[in-house]
């Protein structure tokens, strides 16, 4: 059986609390299953795959890239300038595009 070394481990107080008696008196008690939240809300966060979005707006503030920062000619991905492997032609490409 593996061990968690980096668990806390218990003391003779814990030990003491975890008798037979006190586990059946929690394995009795039923945690209650009410539930606050309302069906139609939590439908409104799931997105249908082929769901006509044309009527819904985005709000995305885009960023120009930033002067440490190039994008890869093969994949167009912003990169920054640690991982470029290399040039040619004035195109960047990345690391992972040459690997």
């Amino acid at each position: 059986m593996a061990t968690d070394y980096d668990a806390p481990r218990k003391t003779e107080e814990d030990l003491s609390e975890d008798s037979i008696e006190a586990l059946k008196t929690r394995r009795t008690e039923k945690p209650s299953a009410v539930v606050d939240e309302d069906e139609s809300d939590l439908a409104e966060g799931y997105e249908l795959p082929g769901a006509d979005l044309s009527g819904e707006e985005l709000l995305v503030r885009v960023l120009p890239a930033q002067a440490d920062e190039f994008t890869c000619a093969s994949c167009f991905l912003v990169r920054h300038r640690s991982q470029i492997a290399r040039e040619r032609d004035g195109l960047k490409y990345c690391k992972d595009c040459e690997g």
